[in-house]
């Protein structure tokens, strides 16, 4: 009786990646999947010895011992085992569990790598595996023992000293002290009044309009409603005459792949995706997906980058494309050099597309319709990189009115479209004028002069804060999506909109601990020891050294806090009467949110729920009113007190101030262009005013 071949192990994370790549490797391989970490700290303590060099304990986690028994049996009846964790400092560590746990040769080379989830890569992964990367450990390890320390000391006090349910972490204890700051700085802000006049001119039948540019050949500041229409009646007066006329070409060039923030930052402009929504999604498209004749098939490669860089192989695809599909011209000759952010590990690759010759149009009926939104958005970008600039046309017009008024008007047109060939948004808004010559009059239709006001700093939406989380070097790509997550589950911030808003909770927690921990929740610092991550991982510091420098002073700011910081009730009173007994209801912070409760607890233990009123009675039902509300997202919204029998929503807070046009609600609404303004529901009227 012929012996049974022993096949070879490979373990990955999923099982989404283990069904993809088990079809690529056929039947000498056996695939199975960990389930994430097998092994970890207990949840249920610290699990640091902090006396012993801060030494690790870990244990199986809860759950997962059927899953590590399934592996040992598995390896047990294996030729070899290949660990195939994800390439990144994470993975890395998982592998490293595995190895110890399976009772691996530590010095075996049993790691294999690979940047994306298709046969080819995955094939020649298997040929080269390498030993398990001890200093990329070390860093995983480091990080994961500060943040346990960080959220196993601070959260406790918070519980003690504001209320229980409350973390605070490295990450995102800066992340809510960055927002807390942004909000102080708008509620500091006074505004400037100023005013614009701009000419709505035609030439034959085309019509244009030029802004007011220079006053007596100076910059200028009209700042009340007296000068700008003093202004207008000298202008009206006025002949204009176009006193130059300027062309240039101007080249665009392509942004760069997408690394993790990139991506993040563009899904929440375009598509409106959490970065928790885009990381799911994008987990999906790199796992793998059933498309048509190829199989289950990784479609981008890995979503966890801070690189621009692309390997000279899809390189190559690109240009193979791009030569196909369009004139050689739209193809970048020249090779482009791009700056990684001063932060960045360089680790691997950009995301882009496994095959540039799966085109969103041809796999898009293989995808759900945000697979599809998001993996065009990464198929557009990548192949963008490699064309040739966009060329435009740039002109400016300048025309006097009188001796004393110089207006300016400018436009573009695209000669050479270049990379935008293939983007679905190009961001070209610019109009077109009309061809003008030097000298000639223009018929003027009117003169419109518009009030402003300074407008203060936005809020942060979750693109800008990604954005400003890794131009400062706070926490790497795979801590963006979880950290915004938490900061809005915790109810430190809240989303109006797009905005993060921070709540009085988030404002407490955030000073309390800036006073007694300046350092925890210091930017320079976080950024500071992200650095010295990196550091571990280049095998420059040791990972329990970097921990003594950090947790001796923090150490005595904990005992410091212990004794000095004083206990806050966050108590918000409401126009609510108990019913009960007639004393007034509070806000108090329960385990699932806000509720409210009788002010005389605990003579009267009465409490229910929490609604916020807007004052707005419902248009659409006869007895209901608008209250806030939150989506199973977690966004802010309004709607009738009487959903589910009425559904009447709006997306943005209403006025109690009726639309003086229609009779309408009015809402409140900020954009750059109009800042801080009322603007009526009804799309028919459209009526804003400025508040």
């Amino acid at each position: 009786m012929a012996t049974k071949k022993k096949k070879t192990l490979v373990i990955v994370e999923s099982p989404a990646k283990a069904k993809t790549i088990g079809k690529f490797l056929g039947s000498k391989y056996r695939v199975e999947a960990s389930m994430g970490h097998v092994i970890d700290l207990p949840k249920s303590k610290l699990g640091v010895d902090i006396d012993n060099d801060f030494a690790p304990h870990y244990i199986t986690i809860r759950g997962k011992g059927k899953v590590l028994k399934k592996l040992k049996k598995e390896a047990k009846k294996s030729k070899d085992v290949l660990l195939a964790t994800d390439p990144d400092r994470e993975g890395e560590a998982i592998s490293w569990h595995l190895a110890r746990a399976l009772k691996l040769d530590d010095h075996e080379n049993n790691r294999v790598v690979f940047n994306e989830i298709t046969k080819n890569a995955v094939s020649n992964a298997l040929k080269s595996p390498r030993e398990i990367d001890d200093d990329l450990v070390d860093a995983q390890q480091a990080r994961r023992v500060l943040d346990r320390l960080v959220g196993y000391k601070l959260s406790p006090l918070l519980w003690k000293k504001v209320r229980k349910g409350l973390s605070a972490g490295r990450v995102q204890t800066v992340a809510v002290r960055i927002i807390c700051e942004r909000e102080r700085e708008i509620e500091a802000f006074e505004p400037d009044e100023y005013w614009s006049i701009t000419a709505n001119l035609k030439k034959d039948k085309e019509k244009f309009s030029a802004d007011l540019y220079r006053i007596n050949n100076k910059k200028f500041k009209i700042d009340n409603e007296d000068d700008a229409k003093a202004a207008v009646a000298e202008i009206d007066k006025e002949d204009f005459v176009v006193s130059k006329v300027k062309k240039r070409n101007r080249k665009r060039n392509p942004y760069p792949p997408f690394t993790t923030s990139t991506l993040q930052q563009r899904a929440s402009t375009l598509l409106n995706f959490s970065a928790k929504k885009t990381m799911f999604i994008a987990q999906q498209l790199y796992e793998g997906i059933e498309v048509g004749g190829e199989g289950t098939i990784g479609l981008i490669s890995y979503i966890r980058s801070d690189s621009t860089r692309i390997s000279q192989e899809a390189a190559n695809d690109a240009k193979s494309y791009i030569l196909d599909e369009f004139d050689e011209k739209y193809y970048q000759n020249k090779k482009r050099k791009t700056k990684n952010s001063d932060s960045a590990q360089d680790a691997h690759e950009a995301i882009r597309p496994t095959g540039v010759k799966r085109t969103p149009d041809k796999i898009k009926k293989y995808l759900s319709k945000d697979q599809e939104k998001l993996y065009r958005l990464i198929w557009e970008r990548f192949v963008a990189s490699q064309m040739a600039p966009a060329v435009y046309e740039i002109y400016t017009v300048n025309l006097t009115a009188g001796e004393k008024y110089l207006f300016r008007a400018s436009g573009s047109k695209v000669k050479f479209p270049g990379f935008m060939k293939v983007l679905s948004y190009n961001g070209n808004n610019r109009e077109e004028l009309p061809v003008l010559e030097e000298g000639e009059k223009l018929p003027v239709e009117k003169i419109i002069p518009e009030q402003h006001f300074t407008q203060p700093p936005p809020r942060y939406t979750e693109a800008s804060l990604v954005k400003t989380l890794e131009e400062e070097g706070i926490g790497r790509p795979s801590t963006y999506a979880p950290t915004i997550s938490t900061i809005i589950s915790r109810e430190y911030v809240e989303k109006e909109g797009k905005s993060l808003k921070p709540t009085k909770l988030g404002f407490i927690v955030t000073d309390l601990l800036v006073e007694y921990f300046p350092d925890v929740t210091n930017v320079e610092f976080t950024a500071t020891i992200e650095n010295k991550l990196d550091q571990i991982e280049e095998g420059e510091v040791e990972w329990n050294k970097l921990l003594a420098e950090f947790y001796n002073p923090f150490s005595d700011r904990l005992e410091t806090a212990r004794e000095e910081m004083e206990s806050v009730n966050i108590v918000e009173e409401t126009d609510e009467v108990c019913e009960k007994c007639g004393s007034p209801m509070v806000v108090k912070y329960g385990r699932y949110g806000k509720f409210l409760a009788c002010s005389a607890y605990p003579e009267c233990k009465n409490t229910k729920a929490y609604v916020e009123k807007t004052g707005v009675d419902c248009p659409s039902c006869e007895d209901g009113e608008i209250i806030k509300r939150k989506s199973r997202k977690g966004r802010t919204f309004y709607g009738c007190s009487n959903y589910p029998d009425c559904e009447y929503v709006l997306w943005n807070k209403p006025s109690e101030k009726k639309c003086p046009e229609c009779g309408g609600i009015m809402v409140e609404k900020r954009t750059k262009k109009d800042g801080d303004h009322l603007k009526c529901v009804n799309k028919s009227c459209g009526y804003k005013e400025s508040r």
